[in-house]
């Protein structure tokens, strides 16, 4: 069976950008931005080894809210997968939402509005099982937020969680009855052995 791995972008295959100045936090939007957390390499690597394919679905809100252009969205996911790509790891598949429901000062309006790709709803997800022929059964989504699990489960594929200890917020996924991811551990890496342990037991 064809088994694959739906991928988040932010807080789960790359930091957040923090501006010192500022205080700001926010998504990378510029290549320069792209910093792999640690971890991802070694398990994009071993899921890679182990016959998964992968993709990505990212929600990326900034150009309906007037943060950032379409173009740097699209510059820094070629970014990051030029990174990826020296290391050996293909992406089959990149879905993207720039949706956002209500929108910024200087949005894009052809993208402020409701849609049904923004996670939680599960069209990304779909749009890449579509792309790739992989069957719900075979998949997982791999992300770092409630979000992601609601889309998976929507979707009805499993869930699992790059669940840092530091993520005080996370912890209510732990017990929650629809939102507790499958799996979850600290790092992608050791999510990445612990998925494909599951799936030898599963088989």
């Amino acid at each position: 069976m064809n088994r694959g791995v739906i991928l988040d972008r932010d807080g789960t295959l790359i930091d957040v950008v923090r501006d010192e100045e500022s205080g700001l936090v926010s998504v990378a939007f510029h290549p320069s931005h792209v910093r792999l957390l640690p971890g991802v390499i070694e398990g994009l690597t071993a899921l890679s080894a182990a016959g998964y394919t992968l993709c990505i679905a990212s929600n990326q809100p900034g150009p309906a809210k007037g943060q950032f252009s379409a173009g740097a969205v699209a510059r820094t996911n070629q970014a990051l997968l030029a990174v990826l790509a020296e290391h050996g790891i293909q992406i089959a598949a990149f879905e993207v939402c720039m949706h956002h429901p209500d929108g910024g000062l200087g949005a894009d309006s052809t993208l402020v509005g409701v849609c049904e790709c923004r996670k939680p709803k599960p069209g990304m997800l779909r749009a890449a099982l579509e792309h790739t022929g992989l069957s719900v059964d075979a998949t997982w989504m791999v992300g770092d937020s409630a979000d992601d699990v609601a889309a998976a489960r929507a979707c009805g594929m499993r869930a699992a969680l790059v669940f840092p200890l530091n993520r005080c917020e996370l912890c209510p996924l732990r017990s929650g009855p629809v939102s507790q991811p499958d799996l979850h551990r600290p790092r992608f890496d050791e999510l990445a052995l612990a998925l494909i342990d599951a799936d030898r037991a599963r088989s």
